[in-house]
């Protein structure tokens, strides 16, 4: 899996300037298949396997669409010969009653992969509309938004990708392609400056990042060489104490609690980055619906 993960680049764009794995859509969609179809589907089975048909999905809200590669994998694993054309694609707005796709082929094979393709679709779109949404809030301060390791279980490249369909940006995917040193860290290791050389020594081509919690520890972040500092949970005052004293020195990232509500006056702090787990771990799913023609 780590392998899989390292050959995910980030700056291999896709559509709606997203990156994706195809390897990790394979297996994300095989799990998925299993989980619910086992080792057959009952009730698609009572459909006499020659029937052929039109399905279509339509949109029921405002979404930003994400999760493509994963629902048309889910039906070339089923079905190869099921076609899908799309009206929409990855990265778009999309309008309640607005027709996303269509399907033509074996009316068994549409039938058994249709929760699982929806699942993807409602999943993955709802974590790039709610991307949008932050992005969307914090237009023209400068300010780029982050996604955290704060992703559901088993799908991070899916919504890693999502995030980038809304227009925010990836912080690190996992543990090996980036360092991040935390409160925890810095007590094992013994000292902010020990970490940070350790780090430097041995990951000289990884970021590196501390996570502080008060003006000293950044200074100290600073002066230990760190690439970049996780401001945790600061308030505004000292937000912007921080970006008047370090910005240009080190790069400054905003983080903790910061939801829709409270984004915008973080980011007219000053800071460079905004990350926040509410993007992807607090997802709700757009809804679509899936119908025969």
């Amino acid at each position: 899996m780590e392998s899989a993960l390292r050959n995910w680049q980030i700056s291999e764009m896709g559509p709606g300037g997203a990156a994706t794995a195809p390897e990790s859509v394979s297996s994300d969609v095989a799990r998925a298949l299993a989980e619910d179809m086992a080792d057959g589907d009952r009730t698609a089975s009572l459909i006499p396997e020659e029937i052929q048909l039109e399905a279509r999905v339509i949109s029921r809200e405002n979404a930003v669409l994400a999760g493509q590669p994963w629902f048309d994998e889910t039906f070339r694993q089923l079905n190869s010969k099921i076609d899908i054309s799309w009206q929409a694609s990855d990265g778009d707005v999309i309008r309640p009653d607005m027709e996303i796709c269509r399907l033509r082929g074996q009316a068994r094979s549409i039938l058994s992969g249709e929760r699982t393709a929806l699942n993807f679709l409602q999943t993955l779109s709802g974590t790039a509309s709610c991307a949008r949404q932050f992005v969307d809030t914090v237009e023209g301060t400068g300010a780029i938004i982050l996604d955290t390791r704060k992703t559901l279980p088993g799908l991070r490249l899916a919504q890693k990708y999502a995030v980038r369909c809304g227009g925010a940006s990836n912080h690190r995917i996992g543990l090996f392609d980036a360092i991040l040193i935390k409160e925890n860290h810095i007590s094992a290791a013994g000292s902010i400056g020990t970490a940070v050389s350790r780090g430097r020594r041995d990951y000289p081509e990884l970021l590196l990042e501390v996570e502080v919690e008060n003006m000293g520890q950044l200074a100290e972040a600073v002066t230990a060489g760190a690439q970049r500092a996780l401001l945790d949970n600061f308030a505004l005052d000292t937000l912007r104490e921080a970006v008047r004293h370090y910005k240009g020195k080190i790069q400054l990232e905003a983080s903790g609690g910061i939801n829709l509500d409270t984004v915008r006056a973080v980011a007219e702090s000053g800071v460079d980055f905004i990350s926040t787990g509410d993007i992807t771990k607090s997802v709700r799913a757009t809804d679509f619906s899936m119908r025969f023609i």
